[in-house]
């Protein structure tokens, strides 16, 4: 099944609200954890594609010690994810940027960690962006991309659809469609790290419609 592009910036209040009305909850706390996991014990973190910041939320309510920089290039994303920082109380901790993900204005090696959730599938071409990733992150930084899968077929891509279930609205699942339908194979993924020139990153099928990129932070002493 061919790749069918989406829009790279999601930025109407309308679908800012929408998405992050969306229950996430089971699959951002598994990539949080997993974050958690594979970074280092004091870590500072650029959070790629933030969105409404319930990700770093959910960081730093666990590692207390870390900070992290949110990015994205929505401004109603940021706004509600402003808010969300704010109702839990973790300004301290949580900074939010307007800022292209293909185009950071960071020092080289800055970052303990770089990670980023759902963004993949939204670029025309991913690879600015790990080029990016790989200048930014410190050479023993750990790093933790997801995203979705391209289902192979137009049936499979709706069964997947329809399984999210009824506590999805109409627009909801169109939303899901068509990021499934703008999403990498495992193999494009694979070939796109390479061109980066990212090492030690493995690629792995994470669950029935996510692939996750992953290299673990590396004590330097």
């Amino acid at each position: 099944m061919q790749r069918v592009l989406e829009p790279e910036v999601m930025d109407s209040l309308e679908e800012a609200v929408e998405y992050d009305s969306m229950d996430f909850t089971e699959i951002n706390g598994a990539f949080a954890q997993r974050a958690i996991e594979i970074g280092a014990t004091n870590a500072t973190v650029l959070d790629a594609g933030t969105g409404t910041a319930r990700i770093p939320i959910l960081i730093a309510q666990q590692r207390p010690e870390w900070q992290i920089l949110g990015i994205d290039m929505a401004e109603s994303m940021l706004q509600l994810g402003k808010e969300n920082v704010e109702k839990a109380g973790l300004q301290k901790q949580i900074i939010l940027e307007f800022v292209d993900a293909k185009k950071l204005p960071y020092q080289d090696g800055q970052f303990d960690m770089v990670i980023s959730n759902s963004l993949f599938h939204h670029l025309p071409n991913p690879l600015p962006f790990l080029q990016e990733v790989k200048r930014v992150v410190k050479p023993q930084g750990a790093i933790l991309i997801r995203d979705l899968i391209r289902p192979p077929s137009e049936e499979i891509m709706n069964n997947l659809v329809e399984s999210i279930g009824t506590n999805y609205n109409k627009h909801q699942k169109m939303l899901f469609h068509d990021s499934l339908h703008a999403a990498f194979t495992l193999d494009e993924v694979q070939d796109f790290l390479q061109q980066a020139g990212l090492e030690g990153v493995t690629v792995y099928r994470s669950s029935d419609r996510h692939w996750t990129a992953e290299r673990a932070w590396v004590d330097p002493s």
